[in-house]
């Protein structure tokens, strides 16, 4: 891979939240380093981060949730997304995409150790090698998982045939299997939402390369499209009616993923404003008797306000996830206190890179300043579904006590 840009990097200063972080559990300092220096290029060639994923496969990252008996190191939820965390700090796009394949296997493994459901299979899977993407998006949809524009038709064995296209897959290039939700008809009275999983080999499937963005670009979330496309019966993972409570796995995805998501967003911000603090106690001052940027209380203001943003998206975080290993009962505030969360995060995030721009200047926005690729790559967390609009929707009738 060679980068058609040469980017300024600026090496991690010390702050408050990176000096409490505890160790990764895969990956030393000099990995970090080795991940960061690679971002730059990916993102400038729209391409995947393809040495990333092989170290993270190598490590053990990809099955860090399952079971020490499916070959994995059992990491909890908090466990597993303050290591995204410190994996975004260094490579926001990387981070972002392993984090599709990583919300399968939580919720999967603590299903199957409790005895709620059996995922052995996915386990298994991924203990073989197996890699899975979220297929979820589609053009038209603004519901979600409560409906779909995909259709499933049923079969005499159990499977089904699935038509239709996913958009934003990320992991394009080396995803084994991907997790779909589609629409069956077949009964006209009693429509269904549909859960499986769609190997990448069988007839029918499809990657077309559409991954062209602002940001985030490594993660290449290219669509995904089926021409009657089997998803074989031993993958059905639930079924609801349209708008109905979701089956276990589905559930649990949203509980694991919701979390991972904010936190990748968190490291962005941890990142940005690191790079601002460090280029302020470094960038000198023609004001008289001001030795630095730092000293000036404009951007010692400015810098406060954003740790103290963070400082409370940081506990916020730590909570929610601290909460769902515990097993703490929040009733009907148990989800709509994880979309408070991701959107809480994500939006923090951005107000928070955009303080690190202003403090840095007009320096930010060229092309060698990892600001520049930061202020962008942040912008897609509040896009993520559930996006904003039905994050409030849900909290707004949670609150009010509008939801059944």
């Amino acid at each position: 891979m060679t980068s058609t840009v040469v980017p300024t990097v600026i090496a991690s200063t010390t702050s408050p939240l990176a000096a409490s972080a505890p160790p990764s559990a895969f990956f030393s300092a000099q990995d970090y380093r080795r991940f960061h220096a690679r971002a730059a290029g990916y993102d400038a060639e729209n391409i995947f981060f393809t040495e990333d994923f092989e170290e993270l496969r190598a490590a053990g990252y990809l099955s860090a949730a399952l079971p020490t008996q499916y070959g994995g190191r059992g990491l909890s939820l908090s466990e597993l997304a303050r290591e995204q965390r410190q994996l975004a700090y260094w490579a926001p796009a990387t981070a972002l995409a392993i984090n599709m394949h990583l919300y399968w296997t939580g919720p999967a493994a603590a299903l199957t150790t409790s005895g709620v459901a059996d995922f052995g299979w996915l386990l298994a899977a991924v203990r073989d090698g197996e890699v899975f993407a979220a297929g979820h998006g589609e053009r038209g949809n603004d519901v979600g998982m409560d409906d779909s524009v995909v259709s499933a038709r049923p079969q005499p064995d159990g499977s089904y045939l699935i038509n239709g296209r996913k958009t934003f897959t990320s992991l394009g290039p080396v995803w084994t299997s991907v997790g779909i939700h589609a629409r069956d008809d077949s009964d006209p009275h009693n429509p269904r939402i549909v859960h499986l999983f769609v190997a990448r080999d069988q007839p029918g499937v499809r990657v077309e390369q559409t991954w062209d963005t602002l940001g985030v670009r490594a993660t290449r979330s290219d669509d995904t499209i089926f021409d009657n496309a089997r998803a074989e019966a031993s993958t059905f993972s639930g079924a609801h009616a349209p708008g109905g409570a979701y089956p276990p796995l589905i559930g649990g995805i949203l509980v694991w993923y919701l979390p991972l998501l904010a936190n990748v967003y968190f490291g962005i911000a941890r990142r940005a404003l690191d790079v601002a603090i460090l280029h302020a106690g470094t960038r000198p001052s023609l004001v008289a008797g001001v030795e630095s940027h730092a000293a000036k209380p404009a951007v010692q203001r400015q810098i406060a306000e954003a740790e103290i943003q963070l400082d409370a998206a940081f506990a916020l975080l730590e909570t929610a996830t601290r909460d769902v290993d515990a097993g703490v009962e929040h009733g009907a505030w148990a989800l709509p206190r994880l979309f408070s969360a991701k959107e809480f995060a994500t939006r923090t995030a951005k107000n928070v890179v955009d303080v690190a721009v202003q403090v840095v200047g007009a320096s930010s926005v060229s092309r060698r300043n990892e600001l520049e690729r930061l202020y962008r790559d942040v912008r897609t967390g509040q896009l993520h579904p559930p996006n904003t609009d039905a994050i409030l929707d849900v909290v707004g009738r949670t609150a009010l006590g509008l939801l059944p």
